[in-house]
């Protein structure tokens, strides 16, 4: 088990799949943790199971609110915030010459822009410490591209990029900026795949398997740790073998 034990930890996107494994795995660890979503009957499932956990309803959408958002996590963590996992995100996923605006700018804003916003600001309490890790999601698809994932295949490659440039601006003040990248994790969107289709997908993994949201969260939980210190701008992928960098 990874030793997490003391850490403050801030985790959008915590009501799904592969939220709610990054939630089990931080709390074995020992983490303190804020954990923050849209869906409040999920939030309320948490706070009902780990009484410790503390659990806020925000939508990551509301970019004017982003930066009292992170005042009310500063304050309920003790002003301190040791690492921020990004992990919230939507798709919207259509052909790009039918894509909308709309459902182009909703991805954008919430994948990528607020994203940015969040990090910025747990940047600047970060930096009252000179410590911090900021662990952003990202997805395969922001390196190989995805039919009809335009919109979300950008806002992956966006948040790769923008942390690279992150883990440059913030390294001298001991702060690290990385980014796990999953290919296709089991979730209640690989279930609704037809049997013929996740033949195929499995065919084109070397290790010819779905992962499981676990395997994501061991990733997530190593590089909240002391254990990865000294890696910074970096891409994990969890793959299975779909896509090397």
């Amino acid at each position: 088990m990874i030793n997490l034990k003391n850490l403050n930890v801030i985790l959008t996107g915590a009501t799904g799949v592969i939220g709610n494994s990054i939630l089990n795995k931080l709390i074995e660890g020992g983490a303190r943790i804020l954990a923050t979503g849209t869906n409040e009957e999920n939030l309320n499932k948490i706070q009902d199971k780990y009484k410790t956990i503390n659990v806020l309803k925000f939508d990551m959408a509301d970019h004017k609110k982003i930066e009292q958002f992170v005042e009310d996590c500063n304050k309920v963590l003790s002003n301190k915030i040791d690492v921020l996992v990004n992990n919230a995100g939507i798709t919207l996923d259509n052909l790009s010459i039918r894509m909308k605006d709309e459902e182009w700018k909703k991805v954008i804003d919430l994948n990528l822009t607020s994203t940015f916003l969040i990090t910025k600001n747990v940047i600047k309490k970060m930096l009252k410490y000179r410590n911090g890790k900021i662990i952003n999601v990202t997805s395969v698809v922001g390196h190989s591209g995805n039919i009809g994932q335009a919109n979300y295949a950008a806002s992956k490659a966006g948040i790769i990029a923008m942390s690279k440039s992150m883990a440059l601006e913030y390294g001298k003040k001991n702060i690290t900026v990385n980014c796990v990248s999953p290919g296709f994790i089991i979730s209640n969107m690989t279930n609704k795949i037809t049997e013929e289709h996740t033949e195929l997908l499995k065919s084109r993994i070397s290790l010819n398997k779905f992962g499981n949201p676990d395997d994501v969260a061991n990733t997530i939980a190593f590089l909240s740790s002391n254990l990865a210190d000294y890696i910074t701008g970096e891409t994990i992928h969890v793959n299975g073998g779909m896509y090397f960098s």
